[in-house]
């Protein structure tokens, strides 16, 4: 697995060692622009597959969906749907 391991470079962005990890526990809440840096700076070494901005940073938002990590206040499943309906569409530049 290619390092820096995606779900540390989302820690650093959230500024916490470890994460809570339950579903009743969890509190950490990523902005998406976090996200998106995350994706971009993971896109640039090469280890990410996504054809655009967008679909990298689905792959990111994938791991926080093991982490218990929000996305703006979203569950990661919830904060994935509206990307996939386009409603955050003007974020991703």
């Amino acid at each position: 697995m290619p390092k820096p391991w995606t779900s540390h470079l989302i820690r650093d962005a959230l500024g916490v060692k470890k994460c809570n990890g339950s579903m009743e526990a969890a509190t950490e809440d990523l902005p998406l622009e976090k996200a998106i840096e995350v994706a971009k700076k993971k896109h640039g070494e090469g280890h990410l597959t996504g054809a655009d901005l967008k679909a990298q940073t689905r792959e990111v938002i994938g791991t926080c969906v093991s982490m218990r990590v929000k996305i703006d206040g979203h569950w990661a499943n919830e904060a994935l749907a509206i990307i996939s309906k386009g409603d955050w569409d003007e974020r991703f530049v």
